[in-house]
């Protein structure tokens, strides 16, 4: 199927439960079959394609890759739990640590760690922010809007050493070939990212929010942590485990050793990597390397090292093991929601989902108009799809052609498209970082999903009003 609108209806389905339900998942599965038997057109035959999806999902080395590293962080936090790092840490930092300002400095002070992959961060800090959300009773919302605003704009706004840079450079440089245009792909990339309005925009948000107190919210947030702990919380659920971890002896370099280790090996594997491939310089390493398969890879080293360090300090070894699975455990939501989330896509674009919406954008548009359009329409897929590369993926060559068609510029319609998959990547109920950070700091994925829109939908406003300003003065 070709330029078909019922490619819209497995996402339509899935944002619609998910707000109804207030649980992805359930939607996440309906959508997919769905999808599945409008592709075959048959309910029998598309149950089974729903599984060929999913097991095409796992064919994908990059996916097999991501899946791995979740679990395997996971498993590494629950061993740091255990062994009681995460307790003394954050006893230790906890001290010195008294207000929401502060908690909110110590996710940009880990800005350095962002270039690595978004995920990692979020997992790497995001055990230490919860127990700190939990001493001081913040909001959960605005600490995960932090999170996720400081790695998602802060990782396409970087014009060297990341793992976005190769891919994003790429996407020009198909869009681009065989155009005379004087510029490289990479010019274009850099000018681009001064045309990044939304991911500079939340940027700017992020910061204010940061050095301006919600006192009201921080009380609400109280009220309604307290209700949903009782609405939805058995009394017992999990009860040994926490009971476990309340007793354990707050050690803090159970933390700081591994983690330590962890940044270390990810930086020189980075640079390992990338030289391999041929990098000359250290920034065109870390933009060459396999950032997917290093993070696994150091991940892995550090499990074993940690294993063995806990070990030598008398740490038991069923008491380990059992809490490196029950880490790896915990991961098991995000990494089933990446699983059905990937499966969706694919159903979607057996549906024609990338020509649908190419063919209902034409070359009629005025020129200032372009970047603005391409920004909103890009932005309305990349909620649907929840993939900023995904978005990047469908709309950098419909932008760059139609920044031709209308004569608008390609710099600021290319950093449009950027910033379209910016939005998506922070306010999808699909993102991965939503999905992530909402796991990891116990709230509802549909929840904070809507916490996000409402802020974000501000910034989205001024970087459409910012396009068209701009358009008419260049």
């Amino acid at each position: 199927m070709e330029q078909t609108w019922l490619s819209l209806i497995p996402f339509v389905i899935v944002i619609s439960m998910s707000i109804w339900l207030k649980d992805i998942l359930p939607g996440l599965v309906v959508g997919l079959l769905v999808g599945s038997t409008i592709v075959t057109s048959d309910i029998l035959n598309g149950t089974q394609q729903s599984i060929d999806y999913m097991v095409t999902t796992f064919s994908d080395e990059n996916n097999i890759k991501i899946i791995s590293f979740l679990y395997l962080f996971g498993g590494l936090v629950g061993m740091m739990n255990i062994a009681g790092g995460i307790k003394g840490f954050s006893e230790w930092i906890g001290a010195k640590i008294k207000t929401e300002r502060g908690v909110l400095g110590i996710i940009w002070f880990t800005l350095p760690f962002t270039f690595m992959m978004p995920m990692f961060r979020i997992m790497m800090i995001g055990p230490i922010v919860k127990s700190l959300i939990k001493k001081m009773n913040l909001q959960k919302e605005k600490v995960g809007l932090t999170l996720d605003i400081s790695t998602e704009s802060v990782i396409v706004l970087l014009p060297v050493a990341t793992a976005f840079v190769g891919f994003m450079v790429s996407l020009v440089e198909g869009g681009v070939r065989g155009l005379n245009l004087g510029m490289s792909p990479y010019e274009i990339f850099l000018l681009s990212i001064l045309f990044n309005f939304y991911a500079i925009v939340m940027l700017l948000i992020g910061m204010i929010q940061t050095v301006w107190p919600s006192k009201k919210l921080n009380q609400l947030s109280k009220e309604v942590d307290h209700e949903q702990l009782d609405e939805e919380e058995h009394e017992f659920h999990r009860a040994g485990i926490k009971k476990e971890l309340s007793l354990v002896k707050a050690q803090p370099w159970h933390l700081i050793i591994p983690v330590f280790l962890l940044l270390s090996l990810s930086l020189f594997l980075l640079w390992e990597d990338g030289v391999s491939l041929g990098a000359k310089t250290l920034f065109e390493a870390f933009a060459m390397a396999d950032a997917t398969f290093v993070m696994l890879l150091a991940v892995f080293i550090t499990l074993i090292f940690t294993f063995i360090f806990y070990i030598v300090r008398k740490q038991k070894l069923n008491e380990i093991m059992y809490h490196f699975y029950d880490g790896g455990n915990q991961m098991m939501q995000p990494i089933s929601l990446l699983i059905l989330i990937w499966a969706l896509t694919l159903s979607a674009e057996d549906l024609g989902f990338s020509d649908f919406i190419s063919s209902t954008l034409g070359s009629f548009l005025p020129g200032f108009m372009t970047p603005a359009i391409i920004f909103l329409i890009g932005s309305i897929t990349g909620y649907f799809i929840g993939s900023s590369w995904g978005t990047w993926g469908l709309f950098m060559p419909l932008g760059i052609a139609l920044a031709l068609s209308t004569e608008a510029s390609i710099p600021l319609t290319v950093g449009a498209v950027f910033a379209s998959g910016a939005f998506g990547a922070i306010t999808s109920p699909l993102g991965d970082t939503t999905i992530t950070t909402a796991s990891i700091l116990d709230m509802d994925i549909i929840e904070y999903a809507q916490y996000k829109l409402k802020i974000s939908s501000i910034g989205a406003i001024i970087s459409t009003i910012l396009y068209i300003v701009v358009a008419l003065m260049i």
